[in-house]
């Protein structure tokens, strides 16, 4: 995968918190900044067996490929948007942690899929959420084009640390390349 970077984009949003003391009133304004990034790949794996896989099957599929992840359990919702699935998995020191990972929006028909790191080991103290958007369509050879919208929203208005991205990136590509060969071996 080649990881472009494409835009930045503030956006600033005005929470009141409203105290009010004999005679005032104070409003809090907090600052929220969202970088975009953009990501496309492709793969030998035809669209339909793809998204069934990472969407309509992972709870099932990704623990059977990937030896770290441990479960995947719903701790909130019935698998449409809005539920919350706690991933738990096994790190390289072989401490066990977990991702909540929230469901955005789900479009079969067009093979697309959103979700956001709510929490867990893989949201960064300077991130209130990270979204995924994931669009698959015909790629060559009968194989699939992979287009990802990442949208990191920080907290405040802390930028994302450039090695956590790139150690997530290197992460998140290990892990498609382990279930792409998952589905591979067993079409």
């Amino acid at each position: 995968m080649s990881f472009l970077f494409l835009r930045i984009t503030h956006n600033t949003t005005e929470h009141s918190v409203q105290q009010q003391t004999s005679s005032s009133i104070s409003f809090r304004i907090l600052i929220m900044a969202v970088f975009t990034f953009e990501d496309q790949t492709t793969s030998p794996v035809a669209p339909s067996i793809l998204y069934k896989a990472l969407v309509k099957d992972a709870d099932n599929i990704v623990p059977k490929a990937v030896d770290s992840f441990k479960s995947v359990e719903i701790v909130e919702g019935n698998g449409g948007p809005g539920t919350i699935k706690k991933i738990s998995f096994l790190e390289a020191d072989g401490e066990t942690k977990f991702v909540l990972h929230k469901i955005e929006g789900i479009d079969e028909a067009n093979l697309g899929y959103s979700y956001s790191i709510v929490g867990g080991a893989a949201l960064p103290n300077t991130a209130e959420k990270i979204t995924i958007d994931t669009i698959l369509s015909d790629g060559p050879n009968g194989g699939s084009v992979v287009k990802l919208s990442i949208k990191y929203h920080s907290k405040a208005d802390a930028s994302p640390n450039e090695d956590e991205l790139k150690a997530g990136k290197a992460k998140s590509d290990a892990l498609f390349k382990v279930i792409e060969a998952y589905l591979l071996a067993n079409a």
